[in-house]
């Protein structure tokens, strides 16, 4: 029998589709999670362990970026529906507010560790020593133009934003806007670089909107490439083209240390003790977020939330660590591990 994702099933349904009682069994025989790209390779793998190790078959996990995940997530609460959602961000209000109107108000947060963005290259390039004014210089679509205005961003090569950095072409692929490592780098990377001029850190409080508008704006004149939600693939890329650089989650990084290295920021490595410590400047932590209401009604749910949150795959020696996540202190892996076995409903 056809085995449908979740997502295909939300648009058949919403195309009119007829899905057979039979098949929507078949099909929900299993947790189906979607989401984060960043979270996926761990989420994947305690999937497999938890299929090999338990009663329960193996969840079905989708990387569908943090925000089209949530989006699938907060859609409904029925079968045709995912049960959880990875994402490399805290959720957002507004994607609380629509879980609460399509009837979801019992979701349950879990925070699972933190993990760094950083702008990789090739190893048979030299890798950049960044600031984060340098990032904001080299992705925004608008620039100051010294006079307290700005103007389109004119830069070609890293040399035109900072004489100190090689005079080689901008061309950065990274994330596309459904994505939560595009959500956190233009929050902490490019916002910060932005605010290294005074006069617009002053704006955001007196004109909100438009210091977030110059501030995460990423320029579209072809510097920056949208590689999709497929980290993998902007590895490849970068292999093959050794003067581009790649924006994606520590662990990819970690994964393919043969391959690819990553530049520091602010004179600060892109390492496990910097991201842990939170002296590395693009850090964040990960999460994702369970429907309630499907604990008892899909096999494995509750018992899928436990196997993530033991110390066993999050814990220091956990088998995460090794594929990249940063764990959470004794004492926050504690906490997040009651509110788990509680399952304590998200409070904003």
């Amino acid at each position: 029998m056809l085995k449908m994702t979740s997502s295909f099933m939300a648009l058949a349904l919403g195309a009119g589709l007829f899905i057979t009682s039979a098949t929507m069994a078949s099909a929900r025989d299993r947790i189906r999670i979607v989401g984060s790209s960043t979270v996926f390779p761990f989420a994947t793998t305690v999937a497999e362990r938890f299929g090999k190790s338990t009663k329960f078959k193996t969840p079905i996990v989708e990387s569908t970026g943090s925000g089209g995940g949530l989006k699938l997530f907060c859609a409904g609460s029925g079968d045709q529906h995912p049960d959880i959602a990875n994402a490399s961000r805290r959720i957002k209000q507004s994607e609380i507010n629509r879980c609460a109107k399509n009837g979801i108000t019992d979701t349950i947060e879990v925070k699972i560790g933190y993990d760094g963005i950083v702008l990789a290259n090739s190893r048979r390039s030299k890798p950049l020593d960044l600031t984060l004014k340098d990032l904001f210089l080299a992705l925004a679509k608008n620039v100051p133009d010294g006079k307290g205005k700005t103007k389109p961003n004119p830069y070609k090569s890293w040399r035109d934003v900072n004489p100190a950095l090689p005079d080689i072409k901008i061309e950065i692929m990274g994330p596309p806007p459904t994505s939560g490592t595009r959500d956190a780098f233009v929050e902490l990377a490019m916002e910060g670089g932005c605010e290294a001029f005074p006069w617009i850190k002053s704006m955001k409080k007196t004109d909100q909107k438009s210091h977030k508008a110059l501030c995460h704006t990423i320029r579209s004149d072809g510097a920056f490439v949208e590689a999709g939600e497929n980290d993998n693939l902007i590895v490849q890329k970068l292999q093959a083209n050794p003067t581009a650089f790649g924006i994606f989650g520590f662990s990819y990084l970690d994964q393919n240390i043969d391959k690819i290295q990553g530049s520091t920021i602010n004179n600060i490595e892109p390492g496990f003790e910097n991201i842990s410590d939170g002296s590395y400047p693009v850090s964040r932590s990960l999460y994702f977020y369970v429907k309630k209401s499907r604990i008892g009604k899909v096999p494995g749910v509750k018992e899928y939330m436990a196997a993530f949150t033991s110390d066993k795959a999050w814990g220091p020696e956990g088998y995460l660590s090794d594929k990249g996540l940063i764990p959470m202190s004794d004492t926050e892996r504690k906490d997040w591990a009651a509110k788990v076995k509680n399952l304590e409903k998200l409070t904003m």
